[in-house]
């Protein structure tokens, strides 16, 4: 009866340096990434990137979230360090399952950040783009509706591109692609090389006529309308109007405790 409980508490005293530098470094770790996501909110806060990601088109995403969009980033570095932490701190028990699934959430955090900083670019591209086509085709009646074209267009290419980045789009955007290119291939195979030769000519003549037209409408619009540098001095001057955006409304270190992702 000795034997086992001496063999017992041999194994204990092995395992209490083992609890305590698990406990060590994760308090450590989270105090450590409790700061550092605390100076990225507030260094991004400092640098405008509240201003240049609403002028980006994603204000109406942020409209109904308590954060700002230097929260959320700050919020973002602040989980990733503790999963960093976390890996760590698991580490000391050896090889473990729990630390082998942290490395594969960790080993895929740079796609994700990736695909972030993709659609956040191609938001912005997409809403100067939208305003340049606007503002220089304002006289004409579908000038609006081919800026929100070409803004669609390329928030699309920009979501495409971020899907790619983790890995979906092969599963997802590529089927879908093929189907749209062999239906326009199929339509144009049977309907333009078969029997629908002469009414595509009449109806191409007439097409390009009413391009030729509208080219011309295009050109003289976009040669009266603003200058690409009076749009960007009014877009200046519009945005220096604007109150500042509202700071993060996040909770405090303070109020945060390790894994309460509730209140974080």
């Amino acid at each position: 009866m000795t034997e086992p409980l001496e063999q017992l508490w041999a194994a204990s005293l092995l395992y209490v340096p083992k609890i305590v530098s698990f406990l060590l470094i994760l308090i450590i770790g989270w105090i450590i990434a409790k700061a550092l996501g605390s100076a990225v909110d507030k260094i991004l806060e400092r640098v405008g990137f509240d201003r240049a990601v609403e002028r980006g088109g994603i204000r109406k995403a942020l409209a109904s979230s308590r954060y700002d969009a230097s929260a959320i980033v700050g919020k973002v570095v602040y989980y990733a360090l503790l999963l960093f932490v976390l890996q760590m701190a698991f580490g000391v028990f050896g090889p473990n399952p729990v630390s082998a699934l942290l490395t594969s959430v960790i080993a895929f955090l740079p796609r994700i950040a990736v695909a972030i900083v993709i659609v956040v670019i191609a938001a912005a591209v997409a809403a100067a783009v939208k305003d340049i086509i606007a503002n220089t085709l304002s006289g004409l009646s579908y000038g609006r509706a081919l800026g929100t074209t070409a803004s669609v267009l390329i928030l699309g290419l920009g979501l495409i591109a971020a899907l790619d980045q983790v890995g979906i789009a092969t599963t997802v955007t590529t089927p879908v692609l093929i189907a749209v290119l062999a239906t326009i291939a199929g339509i144009l195979v049977v309907g333009v090389g078969g029997g629908l030769i002469k009414p595509m000519q009449a109806r191409w003549e007439t097409y390009l006529d009413t391009l030729a037209q509208e080219s011309q409408n295009i050109r003289a619009e976009a040669a009266n309308g603003p200058s690409l540098t009076e749009q960007a001095k009014a877009t200046a001057a519009k945005a220096r109007t604007q109150p500042a955006p509202r700071s993060g409304t996040g909770a405090t270190a303070a109020d945060d405790v390790p894994f309460d992702v509730s209140r974080d």
